[in-house]
């Protein structure tokens, strides 16, 4: 397996600096990471020539990077399973993730998680990397997830979806009827009775969502939802709070008749490739099984061209 390879190019305004600040504030390496690079077998070099940090840069110099190969963990076992993958390059993936699918293994679900199909994916395809999930998904939420393959990238990534750069946007079927658009702001903290369950409170952290609903028969709706902050459980919590309850949330007062999980699906993803600067945005269709609830609804007029792109034959 190849070591994952990264160069830059000395600027002008980037000149006369050391190459651990060159590496550190122009392009946010961590900490960790460069104790990683020098421990656990990765290269530096400068001018093709291997260095330590304390070397300094000069406009138009070469730095390149060799990150250390990433040592899977021993309880993280590759397995087969189905994987759609919607967007990939060297430094990431984006995949979809199936409703009633964890994402990484834990005691409850110690396997068949989208961590073991991620992992058989990169032993197939001879790529030196570990699992580094960078927005998560609860087990009954599905839709789009996106995948670092390395640290840096993981890093970098995560700092955007921090400073709002990366934009996650879902689909939510609820029981009533929603305004047509608003902004719940409301804090969220763990309740006291439950080690799972959050709740709207004032001692919470910030927490901001906004929606629009799309379409509604009168006794459920099809909402779209942006969330400002990414707080455990924080859509399920802030439409519970507004008596939008999600379907199939048992944990939150849903109606579980017609869904055994959460009826609320990631459908799209815009971020800037960190590496590269390009900027992408991708979509998931609505998950099929959802079909039948929305045949009967009514798509609200300013949702005309969105909604039947959204939806599956």
């Amino acid at each position: 397996m190849n070591k994952k390879e990264l160069n830059w190019r000395v600027s002008q305004s980037e000149a006369n600096l050391s190459l651990r600040a060159f590496l550190r504030e122009e392009k946010q390496l961590s900490k960790r990471l460069l104790s990683a690079i020098k421990f656990q077998g990765g290269e530096i070099y400068l001018n093709d020539e291997p260095v330590t940090v304390r070397a300094n840069v000069n406009e138009g110099d070469h730095v390149r990077i060799r990150l250390p190969i990433e040592q899977v963990s021993s309880s993280l076992k590759p397995q087969k399973m189905a994987l759609t993958i919607h967007y990939e390059d060297t430094d990431l993936l984006v995949v979809e993730k199936p409703a009633l699918v964890a994402t990484i293994p834990s005691h409850d679900h110690p396997d068949h998680t989208l961590a073991n199909a991620v992992l058989n994916y990169y032993q197939e395809q001879d790529i030196a990397a570990t699992f580094h999930a960078v927005n998560r998904l609860d087990r009954g939420t599905s839709g789009l997830l996106m995948i670092a393959k390395h640290r840096y990238a993981h890093d970098l990534l995560s700092k955007a979806q921090q400073q709002g750069e990366l934009k996650r946007y879902y689909t939510a079927l609820v029981t009533g009827v929603s305004t047509l658009e608003g902004l719940i702001n409301a804090p969220i903290g763990r309740k006291a009775s439950s080690i799972i369950e959050r709740e709207v409170r004032a001692d919470g952290k910030p927490a901001l969502t906004y929606y629009r609903r799309l379409a509604s028969n009168g006794k459920e709706s099809l909402l779209q939802l942006e969330l400002q902050t990414g707080r455990t459980h924080q859509i399920r919590v802030h439409l519970q709070s507004i008596g939008l309850p999600l379907l199939g949330d048992g944990l939150y007062g849903g109606d579980q008749q017609f869904f055994t999980h959460q009826a609320l699906h990631c459908y799209q993803l815009a971020f800037t490739q960190p590496l590269t600067g390009e900027r992408y945005v991708i979509k998931s269709a609505l998950p099929k099984d959802w079909k039948n609830r929305c045949a009967d609804m009514t798509i609200d007029d300013a949702n005309q061209d969105f909604l039947p792109s959204m939806l599956v034959d």
